[in-house]
């Protein structure tokens, strides 16, 4: 299944007043903005070596790698200091207390594209992995790979060592394009045919495959 998801490419600096992270998520709310967005409006500016958008945009990249990142690590981020790491760090860890996907029931492609979408704006191509349990509910949303999809970094035992851990019975797995185009290439193919195989003998089902890009436009 593939996904497009439309937005305006812009920086910060260049960005119309009304169509800045605060201003949209006042007129929209928090669910329009992106995770780049988010985190801008955590960190609220930037310094005069790095632009806000900048320091975001590599805590991102930091996330997506480490879910669980510490307070400590986030300050390695170049552009923030203590004060700011403290409290991205508190309000990630709120986050995950408070606003967990678990429970949302999996049964079809559009249900995978729900819990994944807010992906769609990363630069550098993940593999994600969804793991689900006997009743097809989203455990929650791993990023198991990051860069080309293909069979030297896609490895089964990072697909699904998580999926093994929580006793999943299955799992969803879905990838973005960032260049956008989201017809799969045959090594797109061979890994999902592997990655079925290899889930039929551990005795995990592979639900579905799910592509989705991030159309940006230019202006307004």
């Amino acid at each position: 299944m593939r996904y497009i998801i439309s937005s305006t490419s812009v920086a910060l600096r260049e960005t119309p007043y009304d169509e800045r992270p605060r201003e949209r998520l006042e007129r929209l709310g928090s669910e329009a903005l992106t995770d780049k967005e988010l985190l801008m409006l955590l960190i609220g500016s930037g310094n005069a070596r790095r632009p806000v958008d900048e320091i975001a945009g590599d805590l991102l990249q930091k996330l997506d790698s480490n879910p669980g990142i510490t307070a400590e690590e986030i300050q390695t981020v170049p552009g923030l200091g203590r004060a700011k790491a403290s409290a991205i760090g508190a309000a990630l860890e709120l986050g995950r207390r408070r606003c967990r996907s678990k429970g949302r029931v999996i049964s079809s492609p559009g249900d995978i594209f729900r819990e994944i979408r807010h992906f769609a704006s990363r630069e550098q191509e993940l593999l994600l992995v969804v793991p689900l349990n006997g009743a097809h509910e989203a455990m929650e949303t791993i990023v198991a790979t990051m860069g080309l999809l293909n069979r030297t970094i896609v490895h089964p035992r990072e697909v699904f060592s998580e999926a093994i851990r929580r006793r999943a019975a299955a799992i969803a797995i879905a990838h973005n394009h960032p260049s956008g185009n989201v017809d799969p290439s045959e090594e797109d193919k061979d890994v999902t045919k592997r990655l079925v195989k290899a889930g039929e003998i551990l005795g995990v089902k592979v639900l579905d495959h799910v592509m989705f890009t991030l159309l940006i436009q230019s202006g307004f």
